[in-house]
């Protein structure tokens, strides 16, 4: 509210003022038209007026004599109805002189008027103004005992002749008088009617100022105001369709900031993938340093001819090639954390046994278990059919089994196992991988699946890890949208992954 009376004292001239400005001008316009009409036309309009009149007297006095019937009623009836609304004194003689009509306001020195007109004496006549002249009449004005006259005379063939008169006032003092009556009315008037304008006005710019409150609220981006108003007007309409107008600027304003903050966000994002493209590929370089590093120097001495013992050869050769071993397994790993990260992996989606792929595994990885004297116990159960990438879910289950074999320690008891194990759980299936030995440090839990994060970096080299195996978990996992994770035991630790349960028959 406080916005709004702000905006009625910064207009000085509001369209309420104005409207009654206008008024006001429009009737001192007219007012004085008026007076300039009075005074400059207002003579000339009255004495055609009376000429008119006089002329059509004439026309009836003209058919009276054309049809030499003076005793027409209709005719006379005429005479006198114009005679009297038109105070128009008419008299016609013959040629003796004799009286053949005489209208009832006619004066007694009319009839010697007409004779001294007909016998060219002019009487008590002041002055005379010829107006217009023709065979048939003269029109002129004259003024006789303080009295002006528009009188028509004119004799015709038959030796009738006629007289008539109209009286004219003074029509200056006239046209004074009503200019100043004029003056009055409409000073009066103009008072009344911009007092009522005002008002008036002020109930039609109301809705005006209300639109002109709302625009104001929407450039400050406040879309909250609404036009109010019912006045049944265009006003209306336009109040409406600002609020459809603050109703959508809001909603693309609104659309414009939800876009906004997703392009932040994948700014930043792209940002963070950059980074960890530019951390990836230090990473990598630093991970193929060392063993490129070996293989050149172990090449080189085959080369200079370090020895010539062939055990010894053989052992440069069988490092070279473990070496190449690592990396090439290394390569691959970046590779295919590269491509599930980033999206360039297909996923093919299919219904498996999931513990006959456990099975299957376990067959095959057992010669590497019993090499690290590692015992390895799974319980085959009953079919239990998943919905995912077979692929994929071996790839979890060899990291996790490679890992374990590299970090599983004697418990407590003697004991050197992996234990596999395979249950339904919530409409998941959930597979776990335990070894036993060491705990993994709190500090160490999240972080074990970052990209090239080692516990133990030392015992990591020995057997050649990349520390990409529980990225590449990690990045399948979330991938599938489903759950990872491990837990230390008491004698050892245990990783976890689920998988969609396929609960239909194909």
């Amino acid at each position: 509210m406080r916005s709004k009376k702000k905006s009625e004292k910064k207009n000085k001239f509001s369209i309420r003022i104005q409207f009654s400005l206008i008024f006001i001008a429009c009737m001192a316009g007219i007012l004085a038209l008026c007076i300039f009409t009075d005074t400059v036309l207002l003579e000339k309009f009255y004495q055609n007026k009376k000429l008119r009149t006089i002329k059509e007297a004439h026309m009836m006095v003209n058919e009276l004599v054309d049809n030499s019937d003076y005793d027409a009623d209709d005719l006379i009836k005429k005479l006198d109805d114009i005679s009297v609304t038109s105070n128009v004194s008419i008299i016609i003689v013959d040629s003796g002189s004799e009286t053949l009509y005489v209208s009832m306001n006619c004066e007694r020195d009319m009839e010697y008027v007409l004779l001294g007109y007909i016998f060219g004496r002019e009487g008590e006549i002041k002055s005379v103004d010829y107006i217009e002249k023709t065979d048939d009449y003269t029109i002129r004005k004259v003024s006789e005992y303080d009295t002006d006259y528009i009188e028509m005379v004119g004799r015709y063939s038959e030796g009738v002749s006629f007289l008539m008169r109209i009286p004219v006032s003074n029509i200056k003092e006239a046209a004074s008088v009503a200019n100043r009556f004029f003056i009055y009315v409409c000073g009066l008037g103009a008072l009344i009617g911009a007092i009522i304008i005002y008002f008036v006005s002020k109930r039609l710019t109301k809705p005006i100022e209300e639109l002109n409150y709302v625009s104001e609220r929407m450039v400050n981006l406040d879309f909250d105001a609404r036009y109010t108003g019912h006045h049944h007007n265009e006003i209306e309409v336009l109040g409406v369709n600002m609020n459809k107008l603050s109703e959508s600027l809001e909603k693309s304003i609104s659309e414009l900031k939800a876009a906004n903050i997703e392009l932040q966000k994948d700014i930043r994002k792209k940002e963070e993938l950059d980074k960890l493209r530019q951390e990836f590929i230090a990473n990598v370089s630093h991970e193929l340093k060392t063993p490129l590093a070996i293989i050149q120097g172990y090449a080189e001495g085959l080369k200079d001819g370090i020895s010539d013992d062939p055990e010894s050869m053989q052992y440069y050769c069988e490092v070279i090639i473990d070496e190449a071993n690592k990396m090439n397994s290394m390569v691959k790993q970046f590779l295919m954390l590269n491509q599930i990260e980033y999206g360039e992996d297909k996923t093919v989606m299919e219904r498996f046994d999931a513990s006959a792929m456990i099975s299957g595994f376990v067959e095959s990885a057992s010669m590497l278990a019993k090499h690290e004297n590692i015992e390895v116990r799974f319980e085959s159960n009953d079919e239990m059919n998943a919905w995912g990438d077979e692929y994929k879910a071996e790839e979890v289950l060899t990291n996790y089994f490679s890992n374990a074999v590299h970090y599983c320690q004697e418990d407590s008891d003697g004991n050197k196992y992996i234990k596999i194990d395979i249950e339904r759980m919530n409409g998941r299936i959930r597979i776990s991988v335990f070894n036993t030995g060491s705990n993994i440090p709190e500090d160490s839990v999240e972080r074990i699946w970052d990209k090239f994060y080692k516990v133990d970096k030392a015992r990591t080299r020995e057997y050649g890890g990349s520390g990409v195996g529980l990225s590449i978990v990690k990045a399948i996992q979330e991938n599938m949208g489903m759950g990872y994770g491990l837990e230390n035991k008491t004698n050892g630790v245990v990783f976890w992954y689920e998988l969609e349960e396929n609960k239909y028959e194909n």
